[in-house]
């Protein structure tokens, strides 16, 4: 895709907010903070990025997308019933008992879902494999894999980082929720990863950094034309944990609280607000 249809990605970045507020305020689940400063990434790969068959999900030549941080699990859930991948209503049981749409994103019996995650560091070095897998198939398809700032404390995304170096994983793009802040400290302060961009490129990856709720410049860096011929690319996207909802923006509390009763009101009715 050539163009972006900006309303359309307005839209379903606020529906995947709504939906993450309250799924997580019906199954009493927490994370929504993460959730929100990720929707608009989401509405961009699924609305104008990735090449996928919400009927037939197994498609062979579909983009493969991996959520890293798993704990945002609803975003991409709200995202796949958006598109067609599964009814609306089935969001209403996230986090229920009995319910297989869990906390931490789940493949099993989710249509669309590639790999589950939870704990953190593994999406980028499964991606990874998926890259060099296509390489090696002389296939043509891309692999996405969002992961979390705070989580590139992990050892094993930087084996991963320079493993799709040495490979040449051109059709590889890591995108970095850049919210600066992790559990309940800012990144900085729990381990410090600046000069991020610089430690990237060091790596061997072509580096782009870019306002990640601003859908053109999320477009314009993940389009295909703009993969190297011999590069993995690393999105660094930045963002406002919690966003569009205003008293959880850049507040770590809602790493871990739940919506409920008169806050989750008020979040529902800012973002109705937002309605395109």
């Amino acid at each position: 895709m050539t163009m972006i249809n900006i309303k359309k990605i307005e839209q379903l970045a606020n529906n995947i907010r709504k939906h993450a507020v309250t799924m997580t305020s019906l199954g009493g689940s927490s994370h929504i903070g993460s959730i929100l400063s990720i929707a608009d990434i989401l509405a961009v790969l699924y609305g104008s990025i990735l090449k996928y068959n919400s009927k037939d999900p197994k498609w062979i030549d579909r983009d493969r997308f991996i959520l890293s941080k798993g704990h945002a699990g609803a975003g991409v859930y709200a995202a796949l019933a958006e598109c067609g991948f599964m009814p609306l209503e089935k969001l209403k049981t996230h986090y229920q008992d009995g319910s297989d749409l869990s906390g931490h994103v789940s493949h099993k019996g989710i249509p669309g879902v590639e790999f589950s995650t939870g704990s953190l560091g593994h999406g980028l070095p499964v991606a990874s494999g998926m890259a060099l897998a296509a390489k090696i198939n002389k296939k043509k398809h891309r692999v996405f894999v969002l992961l979390s700032d705070g989580e590139c404390d992990e050892g094993s995304n930087w084996e991963a980082i320079l493993f799709a170096a040495h490979h040449k994983l051109n059709n590889l793009v890591a995108i970095i929720d850049r919210n600066r802040l992790q559990s309940i400290y800012s990144t900085e302060d729990t381990l410090a990863l600046e000069p991020f961009f610089d430690k990237w490129k060091s790596f061997g990856w072509d580096v782009v950094e870019i306002d990640g709720h601003n859908h053109n410049e999320i477009f314009k860096s993940c389009k295909n034309d703009v993969a190297s011929k011999s590069k993995p690319l690393c999105v660094i996207a930045n963002t406002t944990k919690g966003k569009n909802v205003s008293f959880m923006e850049n507040n770590t509390l809602w790493h871990y609280r739940s919506p409920q009763g008169d806050e989750y009101k008020l979040a529902i009715a800012e973002l109705e607000k937002k309605d395109a």
